[in-house]
């Protein structure tokens, strides 16, 4: 069995092959001060995940499957990485792939935005749209499909189903939270996309702390919220790694409402994505209700990966 020594191992050999995976990880923990008039007792940080070299918090999940699938030499003879994605692992793995030169094809739904769509094109990689109306799950299905179909030619990495998504998180995303905060933290709140950043952050936490209370961001079914998988229905696909006993609050959140605080947060400076929007809305309704509570998220990427999408025209009035 493979364990973390011989994936640390071929994660090392990946960055003395393309040095500037080294970038991936160690991101800063700021402070987001937007809250701090109306709910003083409360801190609200957030993990700035746009300094990853792939612009996203999805270079770490995939740096560690992918080593995984080297250390067991699935990608000899010119076999591609094959995925499904909303977009974001999508150019994680265009990127090592392009470093690495490994093939990769990925599936995403038609509706990704073009800005990400364009980033992994750039990298060399093989593009596949399906359905946007059937959402991530078609995608799934559809790379499940060609793995099938075409066992010589993919290797179908599955970041849905790859332990190695959430052990990324439990490795080093939990760990540099714990470092960043000393362990004083009351709430961790994440979205659901694959499950990996929940599942693997919330169970380190929780081993460090029981009454640390993970909170997760739920989406609407559609149009949705780029980056978070609806859950709820009752043909949704619920990822392999996702831990729903570590859950211990599910808030929904509109689209119109992870706008807003995406604008919010661009009036003061900071422009990031959607689901950044959406895991600060959960935060601040925590703040709000909730004396002296200590809260961490993520911001997975920036605002410019979304110009194309209905993020950020037209402005919505201010709060």
């Amino acid at each position: 069995m493979i364990g973390v020594e011989e994936v640390t191992k071929a994660r090392a050999w990946m960055e003395r092959r393309a040095p500037f995976l080294k970038l991936i990880g160690h991101t800063p923990l700021f402070a987001v001060r937007l809250f701090e008039e109306e709910c003083p007792s409360c801190t609200i940080h957030a993990k700035a995940e746009w300094m990853n070299p792939g612009g996203s918090v999805k270079d770490r999940p995939v740096m560690f499957m992918v080593a995984h699938g080297l250390e067991r030499g699935d990608f000899q003879g010119g076999r591609s990485i094959l995925d499904s994605s909303s977009g974001n692992a999508g150019i994680a793995y265009a990127m090592m792939g392009a470093a690495l030169d490994i093939p990769v094809t990925l599936v995403v739904p038609g509706n990704a935005s073009l800005e990400r769509k364009r980033r992994i094109r750039s990298h060399g990689a093989k593009l596949i749209e399906t359905d946007p109306v059937l959402g991530y799950d078609e995608a799934l299905r559809r790379a499940h499909l060609l793995a099938q179909e075409e066992t010589q030619r993919f290797v179908l990495v599955d970041q849905y189903a790859n332990e190695w998504n959430w052990r990324a998180h439990y490795e080093t995303t939990a760990v540099e939270i714990l470092e960043q905060t000393g362990g004083a933290i009351s709430h961790f709140v994440s979205g659901v996309g694959t499950g990996g950043t929940l599942t693997g952050v919330g169970r380190r936490l929780k081993e460090r702390d029981p009454k640390i209370r993970v909170v997760m961001v739920v989406p609407e079914s559609f149009p949705g919220i780029e980056g978070l998988k609806p859950l709820e229905g009752e043909n949704d696909i619920v990822p392999e790694i996702f831990d729903p006993s570590l859950v211990d609050e599910r808030v929904r959140v509109s689209v119109e409402e992870a706008y807003e605080y995406c604008h919010r947060l661009a009036r003061g400076g900071l422009f990031v994505g959607q689901s950044s929007g959406a895991n600060l809305a959960v935060a601040h309704q925590i703040a709000r209700r909730e004396k002296g509570a200590r809260i961490v998220t993520l911001f997975p990427d920036l605002g410019e990966r979304y110009l194309s999408t209905g993020l950020w025209e037209p402005p919505p009035s201010s709060p």
